[in-house]
């Protein structure tokens, strides 16, 4: 009786390694195609013309930005925030928590180098296409502590910067105005 469920066993692996070989070598030759719905988004705007349009509309019109703040122009992106703005009702403030769920990194303020690291890193985690805007003089050119041995002289020298913000420190509203140039950017109106 032992003998025969170890025969059958054995047949069965055999049976079943024959098949397996069998499915491989019939689906070798076939090459299976994405689905629409699996697609890249790229592969898509490449098929229709159309597409582009409404992906760059859709782009400009979604900024994320990044709720971090690094100095005193802070609490001036706080006021942004705030309901004298309305920035939410025009779509510019859904300040997200993480890096991977943004695409606009707003420096506000100085940034030392020993944070440099630490920002670098989160712009690599955001998601791409990403975009930066320097708020504030600290942030665009070092301020007041350009000479210190530890400001970096504008986060241009670390991050590639698509819009600069004047002001120390900068009122809100060079904020909104540079959002809007953003998305001007961004829908292809201005070029770099």
């Amino acid at each position: 009786m032992v003998e025969e469920n170890e025969n059958n066993s054995a047949e069965f692996m055999d049976a079943k390694k024959e098949m397996d070989k069998l499915v491989y070598e019939s689906l070798k030759d076939q090459e299976i195609k994405p689905n629409a719905v699996f697609a890249k988004l790229s592969e898509l705007t490449k098929a229709f013309p159309l597409t582009k349009g409404i992906v760059n509309w859709s782009r400009k019109n979604s900024l994320w930005p990044m709720q971090f703040g690094l100095a005193c122009c802070a609490v001036e992106l706080m006021d942004f925030g705030a309901a004298r703005i309305d920035a939410e009702r025009k779509g510019y403030l859904l300040f997200r928590g993480t890096p991977r769920q943004c695409d606009v990194m707003i420096v506000a303020g100085w940034v030392t180098k020993s944070m440099v690291p630490e920002v670098k890193r989160l712009y690599e985690q955001m998601s791409k296409p990403r975009y930066v805007v320097a708020f504030g003089e600290c942030a665009t050119c070092g301020g007041p502590w350009w000479e210190s041995y530890n400001i970096i002289k504008g986060i241009d020298e670390v991050l590639p910067v698509d819009v600069f913000v004047a002001g120390c420190p900068p009122r809100p509203e060079n904020l909104f105005a540079a959002l809007m140039k953003l998305q001007k950017k961004v829908g292809g109106s201005i070029e770099d």
